[in-house]
């Protein structure tokens, strides 16, 4: 949910000298130097990579800096359709956006000066923040045909430019709360004739399944071969038709009229320079028509319009409970989140998706005032309490907010808050006695018999014995 403001505009170029090196072939290298700096990349090439000729490249975006992990990602796809893959260790959501701008660029003008790149293939990917992050780069650093981002939609498109064009496909599961707003951003991409997609799954993780990144990589090579970039080959063209025509079919008949749709619609656009579309304008227009895709588009808007009033609702209470410290107001939220639970557990597909939305939403919504309380000179510890013991409601598995509360309730010296806390954490099954030692702010609480005794309990054992009044 990250919206980033622009305080600068630079275009930086890519250099293309490269040189031979000795990189594996079919694994991730990682923690290859940028020449002249601390910052580190991990490159991917495909088992059958030569020097001999030239490949596309697609630098995958991670805010975390976690290049080898994000680019195990996509690493599947890319040994299928023959993209060299590159992600940096260096990228972080400390680092302003103009840093992590500069960074990146570095990063791909050390690719450039290690392996052969086609000059027309460049693109970039993430998934979640990361996704937003390359969605920017086209337009600080020359040269990006594509973006693809995974579990998000484009940070801005304010800044899109005609001079600047480059093709966005989103890739977003209809469970995932940033599936309405990659919707919206289509249309809004489609109004300003902006080349794009929207490619839709059943699911809602951020990551996307690997056919879904493979059929965004061969889009992007259909893409160059209709520009003439790339050598036209008809038996990738006719596999393309084909297996999208067999795929919306497939999910038609597995009762996802509105999933066969979006095959169909991405179709018409991706084969129009290469053939006739009647019989695939057919083919749509008569699944448009049918009860069952009509039953289900207004299903959808129906659980639309609902869904955007619950979260009309969570931003007005939260907004509401963290200027009044409204602790009170936790059993609401908590009866929220039960809510949500059935919803997940309910045999209607639309609610049940409805339902994963708000509760990533929700979890989004809260991350986003945690990030913007932390940030400010004077930090209000209250309301940031507040949030991390509603963020042990949202999410209940995750150790992160009860750890936050057992924190911040030490330094109020609120001890019996956050021996409360300590106790539910430890009844999530949470095991790790070195960081509950090492929490900041709870140096006297850990010398605590009451502390010490809770460890006992459920870890059967204490770094120090009890100490008797």
């Amino acid at each position: 949910m990250k919206k980033y403001v622009f305080i600068f505009s630079l275009l930086l170029p890519l250099v293309t000298f490269s040189q031979q090196l000795k990189l594996a072939k079919g694994a991730v290298n990682d923690s290859l130097v940028v020449n002249g700096t601390e910052e580190t990349f991990a490159l991917y090439l495909p088992s059958y990579f030569e020097m001999s000729k030239t490949w596309p490249v697609l630098f995958v975006m991670d805010m975390k800096g976690r290049a080898k992990q994000s680019i195990s990602m996509f690493r599947e796809a890319a040994e299928e359709e023959g993209y060299i893959l590159a992600g940096s260790n260096s990228t972080s959501d400390t680092l302003s956006l103009s840093e992590n701008v500069l960074v990146a660029n570095r990063m791909l003008n050390a690719v450039y000066q290690m392996v052969p790149i086609h000059k027309e293939r460049n693109y970039v990917a993430g998934i979640g923040d990361g996704g937003r992050f390359a969605s920017l780069l086209p337009t600080f650093i020359k040269d990006i045909n594509g973006v693809i981002v995974c579990g998000a939609s484009m940070a801005n498109v304010e800044v899109l430019s005609s001079k600047n064009p480059f093709y966005f496909i989103g890739i977003v599961g209809r469970g995932d709360y940033n599936y309405r707003e990659v919707l919206q951003t289509k249309q809004v991409l489609d109004r300003l004739k902006f080349s794009n997609l929207a490619m839709i799954f059943e699911g809602d993780q951020q990551w996307a399944p690997n056919s879904e990144i493979s059929r965004a990589l061969r889009i992007f090579s259909l893409s160059e071969m209709a520009k003439g970039h790339l050598e036209k080959n008809d038996s990738i063209i006719e596999s393309f038709y084909k297996s999208s025509l067999i795929r919306a079919n497939n999910l038609f008949s597995e009762g996802n009229p509105l999933l066969a749709d979006n095959v169909l619609k991405n179709t018409i656009q991706v084969y129009h320079p290469f053939g006739d579309l009647d019989s695939l304008k057919t083919i749509r227009k008569s699944l448009r028509r049918s009860k069952v895709y009509k039953d289900g588009k207004r299903n959808q808007n129906n659980y639309f319009l609902k869904e955007s009033l619950i979260k009309e609702d969570y931003n007005y209470y939260l907004e509401e409970d963290i200027m009044t410290y409204n602790y009170n107001n936790l059993g609401w939220w908590n009866f929220q989140m039960e809510e949500l639970d059935k919803m997940k557990e309910s045999s209607n597909k639309f609610e049940k998706r409805m339902g994963s939305r708000l509760r990533g939403y929700v979890n989004a919504l809260i991350s986003d005032n945690i990030n913007l309380i932390s940030g400010d000179k004077e930090v209000d510890v209250e309301a940031l309490n507040f949030l991390y013991m509603l963020k042990t409601i949202t999410e209940p598995k995750n150790p992160d907010g009860y750890l936050h509360v057992i924190s911040l309730s030490s330094k109020i010296e609120d001890f019996g808050t956050a021996l409360f806390y300590l106790e539910e954490l430890l009844k999530t099954g949470y095991k790790d006695k070195q960081k509950l030692y090492a929490l900041e702010d709870t140096a006297l609480l850990r010398i605590t018999p009451e502390f010490n005794e809770l460890v006992y309990k459920y870890l059967k054992d204490a770094r120090y014995d009890v100490i008797e009044e």
